[in-house]
């Protein structure tokens, strides 16, 4: 019995990360109406679902202690920000539960211009992911306020299509 409960136990979490590797992490899917945005950028622009309606908005969420994601952002900073920046949208570094000042010092080291706002306590970035999930993720709303692109870590060729998809939303 005791061996019979151990299989089960050892299934029942290998079916759980099997589905994590399914879905990245991810509870929403593309498709889905994009959850509660309540955000307040560094510079005070508030930022919720009302007001990005008619944009195309990227949620980058990161942190200072990710390698992954400081070397993804020289790339969102160049090819996207830069390229999009004019256009009817908006790219927004989500730092996930740091201090404002290694928050400001982050945004400095990595040279990023575009907006930050801080997820002091998780719950934005916990409204997308599911538990025990990587923070290195970009996803994108179209303009009409569904989610149109999840990505996961830092890929050159899911990085292009993000970017392909993004211009094609915007024509």
């Amino acid at each position: 019995m005791r061996i019979f409960f151990l299989f089960l136990l050892s299934f029942f979490f290998m079916t759980i990360q099997a589905q994590n590797n399914l879905n990245r992490g991810y509870k929403v899917k593309v498709g889905d109406q994009a959850p509660k945005i309540d955000l307040k950028l560094l510079d005070g622009q508030l930022i919720n679902n009302e007001n990005i309606k008619g944009k195309v908005v990227v949620f980058q969420f990161t942190a200072s202690w990710c390698s992954v994601c400081i070397k993804e952002m020289p790339h969102l900073e160049k090819e996207v920000w830069q390229r999009f920046k004019d256009d009817e949208f908006l790219l927004i570094g989500v730092d996930l539960m740091e201090d404002l000042e290694v928050v400001e010092e982050f945004i400095l080291s990595t040279e990023v211009t575009y907006p930050f706002t801080i997820d002091s306590d998780g719950s934005f970035f916990k409204s997308f992911t599911l538990p025990k999930s990587g923070v290195t993720r970009n996803i994108v709303v179209d303009k009409q306020g569904k989610i149109s692109f999840l990505t996961r870590l830092y890929d050159e060729k899911e990085f292009a299509q993000m970017i392909e998809h993004i211009d094609q939303l915007l024509k």
